[in-house]
Formats: C-alpha cells, sequence, structure tokens
C-alpha cells in the first residue's frame, strides 16, 4: 500500500509470484501458528468491528470470521488482483467479509470507527515514512480503548535469524526492513500515539524472527 503517486509492491515483491503468495506464506512463516496466536491475542468479541490491514488473499481476515462469527471484518488491500483472489477464498471458506480496496494511509472510513485493527506481514513493505503515516491513520479510524495487533518480522532473536532474514531483505528490499530488524515498530505505534505498546511473542523461521505486537488507541 503506497502513496497514490507511486506504484504499490505487490505482496511477494514482484506480480508474477502473486499466485505463490499463499504457498510461500504457509511454507516459511508457521502460517497457521502465529495467525491463530494473533487472533487469540486480539480477543475479538461479538459484535466488534475488526479491520484487517492489507488482508492480501484474505487468510487472516476469513480466519478471524471463522473465530468470531458475530464480528464484522473487513480486508482492505491496494492490489486489486490480490482482492479477488481473497474474494474468492472467502466465497468458498463461507465467509461474510467485506474487502475494500484502499491505500493504508488514506483509509475509506470514518474516524473511531474500529474497535480491533490487525495487520500480518505488511509494515515491513513500507518506508519509515509511509509507516508513520499509515500508524496515524490506523490512530484516526480507531476507537478509544481499541487495540492494534500486529504481526511482522522483528528484531532477531540470534545471529541464524539474523542470518535468515537476508532472504527476506533481498526480496522486499533493505530500505523498508531495516526498520523492523532494528525493532522499530515498538517506537513506532508510541509516536503515532498507542499506548502500551509490547512485542507480545516471537517465533523463530526459516525465514527469521517473527514477532507478534500490541498496542492500545487511548482516549475518552
Amino acid at each position: 500500500m503506497r502513496p497514490e503517486n507511486e506504484a504499490f509492491v505487490p505482496a511477494l515483491g514482484y506480480r508474477w509470484l502473486t499466485p505463490l503468495y499463499d504457498v510461500v506464506v504457509r511454507a516459511t512463516t508457521r502460517e497457521r501458528r502465529f495467525k491463530r496466536a494473533l487472533i487469540g491475542q486480539a480477543g475479538i468479541l461479538p459484535g466488534q468491528r475488526v479491520l484487517d490491514l492489507a488482508t492480501g488473499t484474505g487468510t487472516l481476515a476469513i480466519w478471524i470470521k471463522q473465530a468470531q462469527p458475530a464480528a464484522e471484518v473487513t480486508g482492505v488491500d491496494v492490489d486489486p488482483e490480490i482482492l479477488a483472489r481473497a474474494e474468492r477464498k472467502a466465497r468458498l471458506a463461507h465467509a461474510e467479509i467485506s474487502l475494500r480496496q484502499a491505500r493504508s494511509d488514506t483509509l475509506p472510513f470514518p474516524a473511531r470507527y474500529f474497535d480491533r485493527v490487525m495487520s500480518s506481514l505488511f509494515f515491513h513493505h513500507l518506508t519509515w515514512q509511509d509507516k508513520v503515516r499509515t500508524a496515524g491513520e490506523l490512530f484516526r479510524v480507531m476507537r478509544p480503548g481499541a487495540e492494534l495487533h500486529v504481526a511482522d518480522w522483528g528484531r532477531p532473536a540470534n545471529p541464524l535469524m539474523r542470518g535468515l532474514f537476508l532472504a527476506v531483505q533481498c526480496l522486499d528490499g533493505f530500505a523498508t526492513t531495516r526498520d523492523n530488524v532494528a525493532g522499530r515498530l515498538v517506537g513506532l505505534f508510541e509516536q503515532a500515539g498507542f499506548r502500551e505498546v509490547a512485542e507480545s511473542r516471537r517465533f523463530s523461521t526459516v525465514l527469521g524472527t517473527l514477532s507478534l505486537y500490541r498496542a492500545v488507541r487511548p482516549g475518552a
């Protein structure tokens, strides 16, 4: 998800790799385990509005709906091709989710709208400036007391994890991923105004350390 005058980066860096996205993520990130953990961490309640930012092929949004059928789940992504895949997957899974095409820094929702915002493997695609704009936009669309739950690459747990993460950096770019390696996502969310920001859990994968983060949007 990029500003309007910039080309967005496809999910795996190149459009020709998009059909392989689900297979690659499943094989390299312990997807089921970390996404189930993220959903459990969010503690979504019936009737809550949930945003899946950069939903991709919709896996997380579909699993959220299956875990809490009474929640209102919306997935957004800037890539129309990957959204079409998400729509087909949701239909096959009989999951009633809403899918919208939008950029992460200009979301088409009113202020204080969502109770939960979720995101998986997205922030490492953004430059620091775009990360800042996106975090600010998430703060805008979240209700006071709403929670942000993010899964993304984090500070490597050891030298092996650091070495493995070079594969991600070669594919997705060193400029955008260095913030994740440096562990700057906690500071990013704090800078946007979130409170109780923490890295809550880590997973070792064949591509490096994957971290879960949580934060709360304060206010009355």
